[in-house]
Order: structure tokens, then sequence, then C-alpha cells
């Protein structure tokens, strides 16, 4: 059985490598418009709309984030997606403000069961529910930059994404501090939407964190066991 010769296999593996791209790069795009299409919806007419405008923040800095990212490192189909899914529900509780969000009559239209009462729910847990998404669906994307941009792999590059996603949720909860300092009482409240628990910037944090280690760990095992993916592409 004949060989291929080295340069035959590099062609190739270069082809496949660039057609991968380009179907990411598309992706990418129908992806951004998409999320594009959904702010202009539910930006139309938000519930609060100094609220929806100042959590646009987020999306603005996430975008830039991408795009810095992008001039050195090809984000791959899956993180795209994973950003893209994060983004999605954060526009649904900028458009309705995240203590408003009505999960409930939407789960009571589809079932006729109230969610809330169901489950012995006092508050809405939309916050909650988007503050577990932001660990589990970026946490493997971030993984995926810092092994791309620094070299780092297996737990190494896993406990960076870990203290990333800690960092900026910290740094988020500091942000809504300030902001509802800096707003009206009901514009802060709207803004914070802690709904009256005292330790929910704790809460928070702990769920995003939780997010994170399911996502870095759950998948293949904790990243550096033997049989986990070390690649970028297996972030």
């Amino acid at each position: 059985m004949l060989l291929e010769s080295p340069s035959r296999c590099s062609a190739f593996r270069t082809r496949r490598l660039c057609l991968n791209t380009t179907r990411c790069s598309r992706l990418q795009l129908v992806l951004l418009l998409m999320l594009a299409l959904l702010t202009l919806a539910l930006g139309w007419a938000p519930v609060d709309r100094l609220t929806w405008m100042i959590e646009q923040l987020l999306v603005v800095a996430a975008l830039v984030g991408v795009a810095l990212v992008q001039r050195r490192l090809q984000l791959s189909a899956s993180a795209s997606l994973q950003l893209c899914g994060f983004l999605v529900l954060h526009q649904i509780g900028a458009h309705y403000t995240y203590s408003r969000v009505p999960y409930s009559e939407a789960w009571q239209a589809l079932t006729g069961v109230r969610l809330d009462e169901a489950l012995g729910l006092r508050r809405n847990h939309y916050d909650r529910l988007v503050h577990f998404a932001y660990g589990l669906l970026l946490a493997r994307p971030v993984r995926e930059v810092v092994q791309g941009l620094s070299g780092l792999r297996g737990w190494r590059s896993a406990y960076v994404a870990l203290e990333f996603v800690l960092a900026s949720s910290a740094g988020y909860e500091l942000m809504e501090w300030l902001g509802a300092d800096l707003l009206a009482e009901e514009a802060g409240e709207a803004f914070v939407g802690a709904q009256g628990d005292p330790w929910d910037a704790q809460k928070d944090m702990a769920l995003a964190f939780l997010g994170a280690l399911l996502s870095l760990g759950c998948r293949h095992g904790w990243p550096g066991r033997r049989g986990t993916g070390q690649g970028p592409g297996s972030a």
C-alpha cells in the first residue's frame, strides 16, 4: 500500500482548514445578522428604555471583544453558537428587564400551569438562569481563546477560563452597584433586579461559577485528564 507524500497531506489539511474557516465565517455572519435583527425587534419598545440601553453595554463589549480576538484567532462554530445563545438570553432580559421576564406566563400558555406556582418560586428567576448560562455557555469559548492566544493547554487553560468567568461576574455586579447609585431609585432597582434579596450578587456569581464548572468538567471530564482533548477545537 502506497503512502501519500507529506506535501500532499499538508495540502489536503490546508484545504480542509480553509473550508472549515470559510464555513465558520459564514455562520458567524448569519449569527451576527440574527442578533442584530433580534436587538432591533426587542429594542423597539422595551419595558424600560433606560435599562435596555444600559444592558446593551454588555452586548457592545462582547462584540468588540470578539472582533479583537478574531484579528488573531478564528473562533470555532461551537464557540460562536454558545456566545450568540448567551446574548439572545441577555437581550430577552434587557427587553423586559430581568425581574419581569414573563417566563411563567409563557409556560402557562403552553401547558396551562404557572411555572412559579408549580415550583413554589417566590421571585422571578430569569436573572439566575442567565447568570448560570453565562458560565455554562461562555467558559469553553473563553478557554478556546486562552488556548489559541497563550498556548496553555489542559487544566491550566480551564483554570484561566474559570477565573475569567468569576472575575467578570464580580465586575458585572460592581457595575450594577455603581449603576444603581447613579440612577434614580426605580430605574436602579430595575437595572439591578435583586428583588429584595440581600445575597443576590453572591448567588449570581455562584451560579456562573457552577455553570462554568459543569461546562469545563462534564463534557469530557476535567481538562487535562486522560482522554480529554487538548486542542482549541476541543474547547
